[in-house]
């Protein structure tokens, strides 16, 4: 016999205060990469950031307005329509990411061009499992009967 475990939702408070956390985080991103200290100051970018820069800072402001949106309402549908744009844009900026590769690590150890690669790489799986799963998630909770959202806790 296999017994299946509810998954319930962490309080509407909790919910709230990850909400800010990722607020803040986001926004304190997007200050760090555009004004200070800035990406000139890491020695292993190149100038060819600038390329992918737009996409990055796309990124970091479409999980910011996400998390701003489920701080008024985070129904499970909203939820997965955010993860589905999220990921989406940063899916865009990985490939773009990888096209240009803005990285120079010559005199660095020669074999972090390939852990960079297999890092991205890997992001750029994990995004489209990650946008499939949204997908799933998003047709689910819109349509769920009303009668069945009632009963979910949320």
């Amino acid at each position: 016999m296999t017994k299946t475990a509810t998954r319930t939702r962490p309080t509407v408070g909790a919910r709230r205060f990850g909400y800010v956390v990722a607020v803040l985080v986001n926004a304190a991103m997007l200050y760090a990469v555009n004004r200070w200290p800035g990406w000139e100051v890491l020695p292993f970018l190149t100038a060819d950031l600038v390329l992918v820069l737009g996409l990055v800072n796309a990124s970091i402001v479409v999980n910011l307005a996400a998390n701003l949106v489920y701080l008024v309402r985070d129904p499970r549908w909203l939820r997965a329509l955010g993860d589905l744009l999220t990921t989406a844009v940063g899916l865009v900026a990985l490939v773009r990411m990888w096209q240009v590769f803005p990285f120079d690590f010559s005199g660095d150890w020669a074999g972090w061009t390939l852990v960079v690669r297999i890092l991205l790489g890997l992001g750029i799986v994990g995004s489209a499992i990650g946008l499939v799963t949204a997908c799933v998630s998003f047709a689910k909770g819109v349509t769920t009967r009303p009668s069945d959202r009632a009963v979910r806790p949320s």
